[in-house]
């Protein structure tokens, strides 16, 4: 009698690995990320820029509604890619952990330590029979006192640093240019124009609707803000 489980019997329980050392359910979610809307971010010498397609269902929507970016401390911004409903829940736990470290030591959050919470939880649902991964990746950048930062968070609960990146259905062609045109001394200004640039191509290679939404947290006012919808388009155009 054979030691393992009938074939496929390995994607049905979060806590078990299959012989050759996968957890299905983990790399299940992983795909989710994989297929949804493309997020990125991007380091600048004066701030970070995060950027994501957010795409209109019904011509009812309003337009205005963001769901891929949220703001969640005065100098921290996120970027989601998967299921929104999981999204918003980590999005919420990262709201509460910033107020309770300006309660608790009256200084702002580093971006770091937000990721590693935020990661904390999702491998957390990586271990316990009864669950399912967050099918969710998040982006957070921010300015802290070590400068602007930016960290991706997989559902795995697995979170690393960078320079620049992106996730999504569109990520070989954003890193593609990213690999291309990324300098550690771009401005601001250039930074946001990439990360347009970016969005841009990664729907026109699958021939979908441009629609792209962009915010930033300059180091000088370590304040998140939404880029405007006009600055958006005037970048949109430019790009050949």
């Amino acid at each position: 009698m054979s030691i393992f489980a009938a074939p496929g019997a390995y994607d049905r329980a979060i806590t078990v690995f299959s012989p050759d050392g996968r957890l299905f359910q983990v790399e299940y979610a992983l795909e989710t990320v994989n297929r949804g809307a493309t997020i990125l971010g991007i380091v600048s010498s004066e701030g970070i820029v995060l950027g994501a397609e957010e795409k209109i269902e019904s011509k009812l929507q309003d337009s205005s509604f963001t769901w891929k970016i949220f703001g969640v401390d005065q100098h921290i911004g996120a970027a989601v890619v998967g299921l929104g409903s999981d999204a918003r829940i980590l999005i919420d736990q990262a709201r509460v952990f910033c107020q309770s470290n300006r309660l608790m030591y009256d200084e702002s959050i580093d971006i770091e330590i937000i990721s590693k919470r935020i990661g904390d939880i999702k491998q957390l649902y990586t271990q316990h029979a009864g669950v399912r991964p967050f099918g969710v990746s998040i982006i957070f950048g921010g300015v802290d006192k070590s400068g602007g930062r930016i960290f991706s968070t997989d559902p795995s609960g697995t979170y690393r640093a960078y320079k620049a990146v992106a996730v999504g259905v569109g990520r070989e062609t954003v890193e593609g240019i990213l690999k291309d045109e990324y300098r550690e001394d771009l401005n601001l200004e250039e930074a946001k124009k990439l990360a347009v640039k970016c969005l841009k191509k990664a729907l026109q290679a699958r021939e979908e609707q441009l629609r792209v939404k962009i915010s930033t947290v300059p180091t000088a006012t370590r304040t998140y803000e939404i880029v405007p919808s006009e600055e958006v388009e005037k970048h949109l155009q430019a790009v050949e």
